[in-house]
């Protein structure tokens, strides 16, 4: 019945002259679930609602975590979501095309739209030659070879003393074993490990607080304790501690 309504609502919205970004704006969605909502009329979409009821699908089982997670975090991808469903539960099998189906289907429905964290920085004290490096995840969206935009993702590494940095861009978003990777390669491009890793509290490495304590995914846990490095996460309101990683793609 609620996406019947939402139905409803997109309809009655288009027909009093609301563009597609204002409706998605005021309901709170994705413009995609505007577009798919105007394409059917009204028996298509009572079908298409009434097989969504029907259809088992594989992520079913692990809907409560699912959702638990994005209502507490809305700017998670679902590539985050697969490295979280991967650490709780070992043994399961899925792929990302998978999740990022499923999880899109739990945003419609409960009216998650993904919120884009915007950081602000400001520039931190002069520290020694080698004592710490700050990494930043970010994305941008530009043209490919056939004017389509398309979204590009990228981690960038600034050693706080010099501002030597180290990037690398992919097609899809980062995940905690992409980011491990990469970690390795910008310590042999700057020639050596920093002491000290200054990070935002990523859900990439984070999995929650506790306390004042931050405890690290599993995987991201086991790398720091082989490789000996300290971290730092800043608070996701806290510009002192970061500054240099913001012009870094510039």
């Amino acid at each position: 019945m609620e996406k019947l309504l939402l139905f409803v609502e997109i309809h009655q919205l288009k027909k009093q002259g609301f563009k597609v970004a204002a409706i998605a704006k005021k309901l709170e969605i994705s413009r995609n679930t505007v577009y798919k909502y105007l394409d059917m009329n009204l028996e298509e979409a009572s079908d298409w609602i009434t097989s969504l009821g029907s259809r088992r699908k594989k992520l079913d089982q692990y809907h409560d975590d699912i959702l638990s997670w994005l209502k507490e975090h809305p700017d998670l991808s679902s590539a985050q979501v697969e490295d979280w469903l991967k650490e709780h539960y070992p043994t399961l099998d899925v792929g990302g095309s998978t999740v990022r189906l499923y999880v899109s289907q739990l945003r419609d429905i409960y009216h998650i739209p993904k919120v884009v964290r915007i950081r602000s920085h400001e520039a931190v004290e002069e520290l020694p030659k080698g004592q710490q490096v700050q990494v930043d995840w970010g994305e941008i969206t530009v043209k490919n070879s056939e004017k389509k935009d398309i979204k590009l993702y990228f981690i960038t590494f600034v050693l706080s003393h010099s501002r030597y940095k180290y990037v690398e861009w992919l097609d899809r978003p980062f995940t905690t074993r992409d980011t491990i990777r990469c970690h390795e390669k910008a310590f042999q491009f700057f020639g050596g490990m920093p002491e000290e890793i200054v990070y935002d509290q990523d859900h990439l490495i984070t999995v929650s607080e506790n306390a004042g304590d931050i405890i690290l995914t599993s995987e991201f846990q086991a790398y720091k304790q082989d490789r000996g490095f300290r971290i730092y996460l800043c608070r996701k309101a806290d510009p002192q501690s970061k500054g240099y990683v913001k012009t870094s793609v510039m």
